[in-house]
Parts: C-alpha cells; sequence; structure tokens
C-alpha cells in the first residue's frame, strides 16, 4: 500500500469511530468519560490532517512525485551559526544548573 492509501484508510476507521463515539454518547449521554473519549477522537482527527499535510509535502518535495506543495515544502530548514568562542558569563548568573538544584547568590 501507498502512504496515501494507507492515510485514506486510516481516515475511514477515523469516521467509523466518530460515529460509533456518537452513538455511544447518546446512549451513555456526555459525561466526563465520554466528553475525553470525544476528545480523544477528535484529537485523531486532528492529528491525522496534520499527518496528511506532512505527507503531501514529503511528496511535493520529492521529483517526480505528484501532491500539493504549501509555502514552506521542499524548502531546507534556516540555519544557525553557533560560534565556537565562550558564551558572556554574565548571561547565567541567575540561572539553575540542571540537576545541582538552586543555587543562589555570590557564594555559590
Amino acid at each position: 500500500m501507498s502512504v496515501h492509501d494507507d492515510l485514506t484508510s486510516v481516515q475511514r476507521c477515523l469516521d467509523d469511530l466518530h460515529r460509533s463515539v456518537g452513538r455511544l454518547e447518546q446512549q451513555m449521554g456526555a459525561g466526563l468519560e465520554m466528553r475525553r473519549v470525544r476528545a480523544d477522537a477528535d484529537h485523531l482527527r486532528e492529528s491525522l490532517a496534520l499527518l496528511r499535510e506532512s505527507a503531501a509535502g514529503r511528496a511535493a518535495a520529492l521529483p517526480g512525485v505528484p501532491g500539493p506543495a504549501g509555502p514552506a515544502y521542499g524548502r531546507q530548514p534556516d540555519l544557525v551559526p553557533v560560534p565556537d568562542t565562550p558564551y558572556d558569563s554574565s548571561l547565567w548568573t541567575d540561572s539553575d544548573d540542571e540537576g545541582l538544584g538552586a543555587h543562589h547568590g555570590p557564594s555559590h
């Protein structure tokens, strides 16, 4: 199966889940547990939509593979140079070292 076929199959399953959750909600009412299940199902649908957009962008970035292209697809991320010179130590005067706990003041 292609990625498109797999995404379509998952979409159908999520549509079935959405309908089933709706029927359950009618039978059981809209209690806390049901609202959580509804929210989880909705979150899955949103996540799949994002995954579809990502897959379409990857397909557009590959030559010879059809698919819609967004403005940011197929573009390399901007690189930010990080200098090898030491940082100014005054940037870290009021910060904590991870794992060592909080040590504030001139004695530490």
